[in-house]
C-alpha cells in the first residue's frame, strides 16, 4: 500500500509530515508514502486573532474531513493545536520523541525580554504568551500576530515590531534557530500543554494504519503530554486559553505543573503535583487551581 498524509502548506506542516515519513520508512524499509496538501481555514483567515474565529481547531478541521472521507491515511499536528478531545473517528495514534517545549523571544535587534525598550512592540496573538509577557513587563505593547514562520520572522526581522514570541520547535525544526535572541525560561514562560510534540491521527478502524505507525510512539512523550492535555481538558478544554501546562516523566512518576493567568497578567494561579496515572495527575491539578481561584481568571 501507500500511505497518503495530508499537510498544510506551511513549511512547518511541511516538515513535519515528511519527518514523520522519513521515521515510518527508517522503521519500515520500502513503504511507499506520499503527501496530499490540503488549505484549512487557519491558513486562509490571518486577519482575525484564532480565539475570536474557533480556535486552532481551524487548522485541523479539514484534514480531519480528509481522514474520515478516507482520501488520507495519516494527518500531522503540532500537539498544542489539537482539540482536547477526539473527533468521532479518528484517534491521535501516536506521539513520537517530543523537541523542545521552551517558547523564545525574536527581537530585531537582538535584545532580551528584560532589555526591551519601554513599551516595546511584541507582536503574539497566543492569550497565554500575551498573559505571562505582562506578568513580566507589564509596560510592552501587544500587537497581534498571524501566520506561518516564515511571515512572523520577517515581519520582526523588517522592524515591523520590536520583537515576537515563537515555540522553539517550529525555529529549530526549520533551520531557523540562529534567529532566536532569548529562551524564555520555564518560571517565565509555562508552555502550552503539548508544546513541542507532534500528534499523529488516522481514522480508528483502520488497523493497518494503526500497525505501521506503532513503530514510532514515544511512551514517556505520550505519558507527559497525556498529564498535560488533561489538565487542559479538566479546565474548560479550550487551547487559546491562557493556560500552560508542562510535565515531565522521571523514574516511573510524573511531575506535572501547570497555571492559569489572568488576560491582563497581574494574577496568576501555579502548582505543581507528581503521579503515576497521566489523566487522574492532570485532572487532579485542575481540580486544585479551580479550588484556587483559577475560574475566576479564566471567566
Amino acid at each position: 500500500m501507500t500511505l497518503i498524509f495530508g499537510t498544510r502548506p506551511s513549511a512547518l506542516a511541511r516538515w513535519q509530515t515528511a519527518y514523520i515519513i522519513h521515521l515510518l520508512q527508517a522503521a519500515w524499509p520500502g513503504l511507499e508514502c506520499g503527501e496530499q496538501m490540503i488549505t484549512t481555514s487557519g491558513d486562509r483567515i490571518l486577519d482575525h486573532p484564532l480565539a475570536e474565529i474557533g480556535g486552532k481547531g481551524l487548522f485541523t478541521s479539514e484534514l480531519e474531513t480528509a481522514l474520515l472521507c478516507g482520501d488520507i491515511h495519516v494527518a500531522v499536528h503540532s500537539l498544542k493545536d489539537l482539540p482536547v478531545e477526539d473527533k468521532p473517528g479518528i484517534v491521535i495514534a501516536v506521539i513520537p520523541a517530543r523537541d523542545s517545549v521552551f517558547d523564545v523571544l525574536v527581537a530585531s535587534k537582538g535584545e532580551t525580554l528584560a532589555n526591551l525598550s519601554e513599551g516595546a512592540r511584541v507582536g503574539t496573538s497566543s492569550l497565554r504568551r500575551i498573559a505571562q509577557l505582562l506578568a513580566h513587563r507589564s509596560d510592552l505593547t501587544i500587537l497581534p500576530l498571524r501566520g506561518n514562520v516564515d511571515s512572523r520572522l520577517k515581519k520582526v526581522l523588517s522592524g515591523e515590531y520590536d520583537a515576537i514570541v515563537l515555540a522553539a520547535a517550529g525555529l529549530t525544526r526549520l533551520g531557523l534557530e540562529a534567529h532566536i535572541t532569548e529562551i524564555l525560561p520555564l518560571d517565565m514562560m509555562l508552555p502550552a500543554p503539548g508544546q513541542g510534540a507532534l500528534a499523529v491521527q488516522c481514522r480508528a478502524d483502520d488497523m493497518e494504519t494503526l500497525r505501521l505507525l506503532a513503530s514510532i510512539h514515544d511512551p514517556t512523550t505520550y505519558a507527559a503530554v497525556s498529564a498535560e492535555r488533561a489538565f487542559l481538558s479538566g479546565l474548560g478544554g479550550g487551547c487559546s486559553l491562557p493556560i500552560g501546562a508542562f510535565a515531565q516523566k522521571n523514574n516511573g512518576k510524573i511531575i506535572l505543573t501547570g497555571a492559569v493567568n489572568s488576560a491582563d497578567g497581574k494574577q496568576s494561579v501555579r502548582l505543581s503535583a507528581a503521579g503515576e496515572d497521566p489523566q487522574e495527575l492532570g485532572e487532579c491539578l485542575a481540580q486544585l487551581v479551580l479550588e484556587r481561584g483559577a475560574g475566576d481568571l479564566l471567566a
